[in-house]
């Protein structure tokens, strides 16, 4: 019996964008949090927090675009057509970001607030361009054939503007409990407050758009609530209730360590898995599968032994950077 290798690739696709949501994720939430943090040496203390793991976050973007070039190279044309205004502000958006990182580190003090400003503008940038690139991806495009046939702000619409929003919350909880678990004293005390008042808004917006995605799209209605699958998809919901309101009594502590985030990791990994089982088998909604868009099994079978020989390097260089960076960051630590 042969490998499925459309079936292999959709695996470590959505294993890397998924890498990539919730490592990503919380270093651009922490440029989110800026503009609620004023003091300067408080926000010195949250950049140092992400200093030696930021960039190796985003190799996981890198994978996710390749692959899918490699493996899907029909949904890669079609979703770079569709999603190109969102997908360029999200570039735009790290690479701005990128630049005040390392800057703002360099800058005189009279030049260091406008690098601030740039590396929270570029992270709210490139974190709500992504939600509205995931709210278009649920709603699916204006296929004909192999064609994109829809216009250039197709993408823009209330629930993919909802859902750029909600990708942002996601991102603040994600970086204000990082905070909570790097950090100590005052600047803790204040992330713990302001991650209680996330948690609530991201669960919000998770029940919202639980709600708004079946209404709108009877195929994705029929999936969740067929009654055979109810019983299958029900702990899904169920875990998320659970996991917020063990996140809101941890955060109650004086100290929680690494809980909150750990279970902030859980929510967003939980959405992740409410959007696959949405979404399956469709890369490219509302009917093309992953088989319909693979590549011919040449090509993917080849890339796919280069793929499984970098993959395990890049998990333990990952695993080894944040092995080595563990523990609390203290205040007046400094980047170089």
């Amino acid at each position: 019996m042969g490998i499925d290798l459309p079936l292999t690739w959709a695996i470590i696709i959505g294993f890397g964008l998924m890498m990539y949501v919730i490592m990503d994720g919380f270093d651009l939430g922490v440029g989110i949090l800026f503009p609620f943090v004023t003091d300067r040496a408080e926000r010195d203390t949250m950049v140092n927090s992400i200093a030696p793991v930021w960039d190796g976050n985003e190799t996981w973007l890198v994978l996710g675009g390749a692959a899918m070039f490699a493996a899907f190279p029909l949904a890669y044309s079609l979703l770079l057509s569709a999603l190109y205004l969102p997908l360029m502000a999200m570039l735009a958006g790290l690479i701005w970001r990128g630049v005040s990182f390392e800057f703002r580190f360099k800058a005189t003090e009279l030049r260091k607030p406008f690098w601030d400003k740039a590396f929270a503008s570029g992270s709210y940038v490139a974190a709500f361009s992504q939600g509205i690139a995931l709210g278009a991806f649920i709603n699916g495009f204006a296929i004909d054939g192999e064609v994109f046939v829809g216009g250039s702000l197709d993408c823009i619409t209330p629930f993919s503007v909802f859902t750029g929003l909600g990708v942002v919350v996601a991102y603040a909880l994600l970086g204000s409990t990082w905070v909570v678990m790097k950090t100590s004293d005052d600047l803790q005390r204040r992330m713990r407050d302001l991650s209680v008042w996330i948690s609530i808004a991201l669960l919000a917006a998770i029940v919202i758009v639980s709600v708004w995605t079946p209404l709108g799209h009877p195929q994705i209605l029929a999936r969740w609530f067929t009654p055979s699958n109810l019983i299958y998809f029900a702990p899904v919901p169920l875990l998320v209730l659970v996991a917020t309101w063990l996140q809101l009594r941890l955060l109650q502590k004086r100290d929680p360590g690494a809980g909150p985030f750990v279970l902030s990791l859980l929510i967003i990994f939980l959405g992740y898995s409410g959007l696959a089982i949405s979404m399956w088998p469709n890369i490219i909604p509302p009917a093309i599968t992953i088989w319909e868009a693979a590549a011919p099994p040449e090509s993917a079978g080849f890339a796919l032994v280069g793929t499984l020989f970098v993959l395990p390097f890049v998990l333990m260089y990952t695993t080894w950077s944040y092995y080595v960076f563990r523990g609390k960051t203290r205040q007046g630590e400094e980047y170089h």
